[in-house]
């Protein structure tokens, strides 16, 4: 029999953290448990005697076995914030890392029209585009995603945001309708496919067509790169994701293939993570259409 004492929220939580282990036990707990409850993080805190029922027990401990086995906290709630928004997520797509706020924060850095016509390159979950549509309401932000899943999961969080992106299913620039763009933003695949990372955490869990990108991890990007001028109006700009080493090489594909203005910038953690650049560099003429 189960004892009241083992059921008030502060044994679960503490219980549970114990078992689940790695950098933020107690977050996950906690985060589980509210999902279950319906009840917050704080309300935890200041009444840690709270009872949960029986019934809402055995569903934690469910999830607390599912976290143990290393599933990620956000396929386990169904949703993960991004930029302020929270959004659904699923084993179809990437998990929007906190890091990739760092690109949104570097896009709306940039001297763009007020109505700027806006691309996010195999968008997942939307969250790029999302972010952007909802700090620039004036810009059209288009989105594509190559799985049909991660498209439908977009749209999802579209509507559910009230924001007016559109998204469609296309392999990087293959299925797109015409048109040109100030601003082509993507975080794509940038893993080489022997890293060993690829066997850790919760990348285990994620897509590997999301992640890995050839040998040496920029099979993509060397795509991106190499087709985004025919997409950009003159003065546009390339702003990309990429791997904390790949800075220096994804420049040179930037200059290589004429892109001016060229540099890399940090993330959080101090390392440089994005690179960016303008179409066309000075001296470089853009071919006639």
């Amino acid at each position: 029999m189960i004892s009241k004492s083992s059921l008030t929220c502060e044994s679960l939580i503490r219980k549970a953290a114990e078992r689940i282990g790695g950098d933020s036990p107690r977050l996950d707990a906690e985060l589980l448990l509210s999902h279950i409850t319906g009840l917050s993080r704080t309300s935890f805190r200041a009444w840690p005697e709270r009872l949960i029922t029986p019934e809402q027990t055995e569903s934690f401990e469910r999830l607390v076995l599912d976290r143990i086995t290393g599933r990620p906290i956000a396929h386990l709630l169904g949703h993960q914030e991004f930029w302020s928004l929270p959004l659904r997520v699923s084993s179809s797509t990437l998990i929007p890392r906190p890091d990739t706020e760092c690109l949104v924060e570097q896009a709306l850095t940039l001297d763009l029209p007020e109505s700027a016509n806006v691309l996010d390159l195999g968008t997942g979950t939307g969250a790029i585009a999302l972010a952007l549509a909802s700090e620039r309401p004036n810009w059209q932000v288009t989105a594509c995603d190559v799985v049909e899943e991660a498209v439908e999961l977009a749209k999802s969080n579209a509507r559910e945001h009230g924001l007016p992106v559109q998204v469609f299913q296309s392999s990087w620039f293959a299925s797109l309708p015409p048109g040109r763009f100030d601003l082509i933003v993507s975080n794509p695949p940038y893993i080489a496919a022997d890293d060993h990372h690829l066997g850790e955490g919760d990348v285990r869990f994620e897509p590997t067509s999301a992640l890995v990108a050839g040998q040496d991890g920029l099979d993509d990007l060397r795509l991106i790169v190499d087709q985004a001028p025919d997409w950009l109006n003159t003065g546009g700009w390339l702003l990309v994701e990429h791997g904390y080493d790949q800075a220096n090489a994804v420049q040179a594909l930037f200059r290589d293939r004429g892109f001016g203005a060229v540099e890399s910038r940090k993330d959080y953690g101090n390392h440089k993570r994005m690179t960016l650049g303008q179409w066309p560099s000075k001296g470089v003429k853009e071919p006639q259409t």
